[in-house]
């Protein structure tokens, strides 16, 4: 986790004992937040760091085939089940089952997951025994799932399963002082890839630094990235960021009118 924001300093402190602990764990931060960046920190630095770390994006699961993703199925447990196949739990067998978008996992199915959770086991769809598993879970959520709680659309069961410790990663626009660390990084980054290390010009960096960041450290991250292949070999400047941040941006008299200019223009927006 880049950055020495009190929040994030506090998340880095906090990373060794979460990764030594088998409980689960909750961690809550709205979009590009880094939440899965945190998840995979975790499992390298836990006991289970050898085994798999599977992701699975709740939203992305159908409820039809919701126990099937989940538990698995035995050969000819239903039309088209040709062969064997395990689920999530056990395809991260001895190491890390990240679940993402928790919130928005349909609220029928939560049963199901409070029971796998709870029993240590899981049953194949058409098998007759059941499989014990030893996975730790770490659980992520755009939102906080109080609320959600409270108005009826998240078991509270399952709620207090999964929060058996919770850590919160701050927006961007609440850590504003660590965006020029984390363009520094990401410049360094296309640096170690290209050989050429790109540069931003005080103007640019200007933008970047009060841009409100809606989708965090993602959004900024592909917005440098975007900016240092219209820039080339030149400084990055504002006319090679995204339409967002040039809204305001007075034009470069030097590049204004250039021929590149307007198609970096053309291309961006």
């Amino acid at each position: 986790m880049v950055g020495g924001s009190p929040a994030i300093r506090l998340v880095r402190r906090l990373v060794p004992s979460l990764a030594a602990s088998r409980e689960t764990v909750l961690i809550v931060g709205e979009t590009g937040t880094g939440k899965e960046l945190l998840a995979r920190a975790l499992h390298a630095r836990s006991p289970r760091s050898a085994g798999p770390f599977v992701a699975h994006n709740m939203a992305a699961t159908p409820i039809e085939l919701a126990e099937s993703i989940f538990l698995g199925h035995a050969r000819g447990a239903f039309s088209g089940a040709a062969s064997e196949h395990p689920g999530l739990f056990e395809q991260a067998d001895h190491g890390t089952l990240f679940l993402d978008e928790i919130d928005s996992f349909p609220l029928p199915l939560q049963p199901k997951l409070l029971r796998v959770l709870e029993g240590g086991s899981i049953q194949r769809i058409g098998a007759c025994a059941e499989r014990k598993f030893d996975v730790r879970v770490i659980a992520a959520s755009a939102v906080d799932l109080g609320p959600c709680v409270a108005a009826g659309a998240f078991r509270a069961d399952l709620y207090y399963r999964l929060r058996q410790l919770e850590v919160e990663l701050p927006p961007l626009r609440e850590r504003q002082g660590d965006i020029a660390i984390l363009v520094r990084r990401f410049l360094d980054d296309i640096g170690r890839e290209t050989g050429v290390a790109p540069r931003v010009d005080p103007a640019a960096m200007s933008r970047l630094l009060g841009h409100s960041w809606p989708g965090n450290v993602r959004e900024l991250r592909n917005v440098v990235r975007a900016a240092a292949v219209m820039a080339g070999l030149d400084p990055i400047r504002c006319e090679h960021l995204s339409r967002a941040l040039r809204t305001d941006a007075r034009p470069d008299p030097q590049n204004a009118g250039s021929l590149r200019s307007r198609e970096m223009r053309h291309i961006l927006e």
